[in-house]
């Protein structure tokens, strides 16, 4: 890890579940900063033991919310910047250099978007509105936090943010299982929040909102260009909002 001591200090912080082939290259990928902390869902896979055989701190935490896990992640991170990739993402030499260069001189500013470039199926994927695909993942802690959101969640920062120029390579897709998997967790959460604001599902939320979905992003954001690939992710990903509903209309009528 990092010994120059003239660049202010980083930690890198990530919540973990079953990633033990991501390990690896995201340890090593992050040799440049100070300290890595992996907040870990009892992962039932190597993705623990893989972390501690590289020096790697890992505190087990039940899972609850992605916001919350996250918090938690900042509230034990021994430095005041933060760097919050998931093991899915893949940060290149020159952002490396750039978010050097910004902890070192952030002027004024508290919290930085990366630009996020999704690959799918192992293609790059250039429309459906992923090409406007971006994260605040690097940020002063002492500034930010996490907005409570179970699912989707953003970081809220009391400052002024800014746009690094270098990208990350975001490789979400494992398996067609594995990426369905996340789906529907992020259903079930958006569905349990959305039930926290009392919102009532009808016919227009289960109908429409999922038709929408798939012509916005098919259509309006050109996911037609991306071939067959973005014609899964639109129908993959509306039927997704149409799962979300379903499990909200079942919240409210308590059935598992």
């Amino acid at each position: 890890m990092s010994e120059n001591s003239a660049i202010p200090k980083i930690s890198a912080l990530a919540i973990t579940y079953n990633e033990e082939e991501n390990v690896k290259r995201y340890i090593e990928s992050l040799s440049f900063v100070d300290e890595i902390l992996f907040i870990d869902s009892y992962s039932s896979d190597r993705t623990v033991s893989l972390a501690r055989e590289m020096n790697i701190k890992v505190i087990e935490r039940a899972f609850t919310n992605f916001s919350d896990q996250r918090n938690f992640a900042i509230s034990q991170a021994k430095n005041d910047w933060i760097l919050f990739f998931d093991l899915d993402e893949v940060i290149t030499k020159d952002l490396e250099k750039e978010i050097l260069a910004t902890v070192n001189n952030p002027k004024s500013k508290v919290a930085f978007f990366v630009k996020r470039h999704f690959y799918f199926m192992g293609k790059r994927i250039h429309f459906g509105g992923w090409q406007n695909d971006k994260a605040i993942r690097l940020f002063n802690k002492n500034y930010c936090q996490y907005n409570g959101n179970l699912v989707h969640e953003e970081v809220k920062a009391n400052g002024n943010v800014s746009v690094l120029k270098n990208g990350v390579n975001h490789f979400s897709y494992k398996n067609f299982d594995n990426y369905n998997d996340k789906l529907n967790l992020y259903s079930k959460l958006q569905a349990e929040n959305l039930y926290l604001k009392k919102v009532k599902p009808n016919v227009y939320h289960l109908i429409f909102r999922p038709l929408y979905r798939f012509l916005w992003q098919y259509i309006f954001r050109l996911g037609i260009l991306d071939g067959k690939e973005g014609f899964i992710l639109a129908y993959v990903h509306s039927f997704s909002v149409f799962k979300r509903y379903l499990q909200l209309w079942m919240l409210y009528r308590k059935i598992e």
